[in-house]
């Protein structure tokens, strides 16, 4: 099962809540469910990942049950439902990436980075998950890295090192 860490309860900026009422406003009436993923998205944009009470915060103001929201939060694998890394290096699982060395690299990222798949780098900056298919089959193994979700394929040990170089560069 799935655990969500918890924090304080979460009050959400009024600038926040304006967008919530934008992205409410572009759905009918008795319909704001709808706006659930772009919710989810700006609040994660705002404080980093989707705690329990961020996620109780949206149900409430989206007037649905909390169990929800998370179930959306928890299904899709662009929301964090703990702390991450400022950059998110996630590798394609998949068979066809397994085939051609998605394992290997993520072998690679954890004893670069120093840290288990789902742990951050004491300097906050990585973190590394595998996730299920990136939709390039021909070109594996592939990753992405969040927040911009940058696409990155054929990879290998010696691009991995550079992408993290250049990250850590920025």
């Amino acid at each position: 099962m799935l655990k969500v860490e918890e924090q304080q309860p979460v009050d959400f900026s009024s600038a926040l809540v304006q967008k919530f009422d934008e992205i409410v406003s572009r759905y009918p009436v008795g319909k704001q469910k709808s706006a659930l993923l772009p919710i989810l998205h700006e609040v994660q944009a705002e404080q980093g990942w989707l705690s329990a009470s961020a996620m109780n915060r949206v149900a409430a103001y989206l007037e649905i049950e909390e169990i929800e929201v998370f179930e959306v939060a928890s299904f899709y694998s662009m929301y964090f439902l703990k702390p991450s890394g400022k950059y998110v290096l996630e590798v394609c699982r998949t068979g066809p990436c397994c085939l051609v060395g998605a394992e290997k690299i993520m072998d690679h990222i954890g004893k670069r980075l120093g840290v288990k798949e789902n742990e951050v780098t004491p300097d906050g900056l990585f973190s590394w998950r595998g996730v299920e298919c990136l939709a390039a089959c021909g070109y594996g193994p592939v990753l992405q890295i969040g927040p911009e979700y940058t696409f990155y394929e054929n990879l290998n040990e010696q691009k991995v090192d550079e992408l993290i170089e250049n990250l850590r560069n920025k």
